[in-house]
Order: structure tokens, then C-alpha cells, then sequence
């Protein structure tokens, strides 16, 4: 990695950022099927020893991927998320109770999120709006006539990012089908961590490549590595 200036002091090594993360902690994380989940980040999580986590995403990741790992360690007290399929032992554990999911048509579970972000207290959908879950557990309004469920909008005390490329600024760009939830997940922590794979000196960057500004980038550290490339080998598909 070549030298940069540390500007803002957002580079930090890895004990600084071990000591955020807290038992009790919501903790938002970006991408999907494990593709876009910062590993050193979830290491650093997994290290920590914190419990009785709330996680929001958009799944369960996989036993050995992505925010999986740390499902697996029965870190976790609920996820909110789109689906687990990909996980069994997520299944498993909320079949037993020791783990609580709340499901989200995965539009929805972005837009909550997107909403977190920009300072919504909620949004207005009318995806299963006939549903008996729905009519149970969820507050409606009625706009021009049209009946909508109300769903909060989601935030979380630490949001884990990975990106591409990031500048001293904390400048992001995304790589593939890694940006998936990626950038609407860094807008919506109250503390934004971000796992790096390449560094980059100030004004290196197009501005117009610049998906996620560094305005909602709190830290930044570098990327040991990833363990999802294989999604982008051309047997898989791209």
C-alpha cells in the first residue's frame, strides 16, 4: 500500500477499531450473499467478544462468509434482513428461538435503510399490505385515498463497509456486485467503518466516480483480504 496522508486521522490500525465494537451494539452491514461484507471488519467483530448483538443486512451471509460468521458464533440476539436461506445454522438457531429474525422484502429492508440515511423517521410501502403479519404488527396511514403500511426507518450504532478504492477524505468507490447495499449502509451508522483494499493519495479519484463522499466515513482501515472472489469466477457468472 503506498503512503498516504492520514487526513482526519481516519486511518486507524486494527486495536483502535477492536475497541468499538460493544455488546448490546445494532450493527449494520453491506453486501449481499457475503459479496461486499468487509472480512477484517467481521474478524475484528468475531475478536472483539461482543454478544447480544442486533444486526441488520441484507441476509445471514454464509457459515463461513460474510456477516455468517459471526451468526454462527451465536453472537447475535436478532437480524433484520431479507432472507438466511444461505446460512442453515441461522435457520437452525432461529428455529430453536436463540435467534430472532425480522424479514423484510429486501426493497423494502433498502429503502428503511436509505431512509436511516438521510434523516426519514420511516416510509410508506404497500408491499403485503393484506398479509395477516402485516395486520398484526404494523401501523397504517392512508394517503390520496391509497392505504400504506408505515415502516420505520433503520439505523444502527456502527455500520461495516468495504470499498474498492478510498482516499484520505474517505471517498468511496465499490467494485461489482460489492457496492450492493454498500453505500446506503455508510450513510445510516452513527460510526462508519470502512475496510479498504486500496488507498489512494488525495485527488486521485474522478469526483465523478465517487459513489459514497467521505462526509459519512468515520474510519477507515486496510483490507487483509476478501474470501468471496469466487462469486466472480465465470463459471458462477458475473
Amino acid at each position: 500500500m503506498e503512503k498516504i496522508e492520514n487526513t482526519f486521522g481516519k486511518l486507524k490500525d486494527y486495536a483502535e477499531i477492536l475497541q468499538l465494537f460493544k455488546s448490546g451494539s445494532t450493527i449494520m452491514f453491506g453486501g449481499f450473499g457475503g459479496v461486499g461484507t468487509p472480512p477484517t471488519l467481521v474478524d475484528l467483530l468475531i475478536e472483539s467478544g461482543a454478544r447480544d448483538l442486533n444486526l441488520i443486512g441484507n441476509d445471514a451471509g454464509f457459515p463461513t462468509i460474510g456477516i455468517g460468521k459471526v451468526v454462527c458464533k451465536g453472537m447475535v440476539n436478532k437480524l433484520i434482513a431479507s432472507h438466511i436461506g444461505s446460512n442453515p445454522i441461522a435457520g437452525q438457531q432461529m428455529t430453536d428461538g436463540r435467534l430472532e429474525v425480522e424479514f423484510n422484502p429486501q426493497g423494502t429492508l433498502v429503502e428503511r435503510i436509505r431512509a436511516g440515511g438521510v434523516g426519514l423517521g420511516g416510509i410508506l410501502v404497500d408491499v403485503g399490505i393484506n398479509s395477516d403479519v402485516v395486520t398484526k404488527h404494523k401501523q397504517f396511514a392512508k394517503v390520496a385515498e391509497q392505504n400504506y403500511i408505515i415502516e420505520s426507518s433503520l439505523t444502527a450504532d456502527i455500520s461495516i463497509v468495504y470499498a474498492k478504492k478510498a482516499d484520505p477524505y474517505g471517498n468511496l468507490i465499490f467494485d461489482k456486485s460489492a457496492r450492493n447495499t454498500n453505500p446506503l449502509v455508510a450513510m445510516a451508522g452513527d460510526i462508519t467503518l470502512v475496510e479498504v483494499e486500496e488507498f489512494v493519495p488525495v485527488g486521485t479519484l474522478d469526483p465523478e466516480e465517487i459513489i459514497t463522499p467521505g462526509v459519512y466515513v468515520d474510519y477507515m482501515i486496510q483490507s487483509k483480504g476478501v474470501n468471496w472472489t469466487w462469486v466472480w469466477n465465470p463459471a458462477y457468472g458475473t
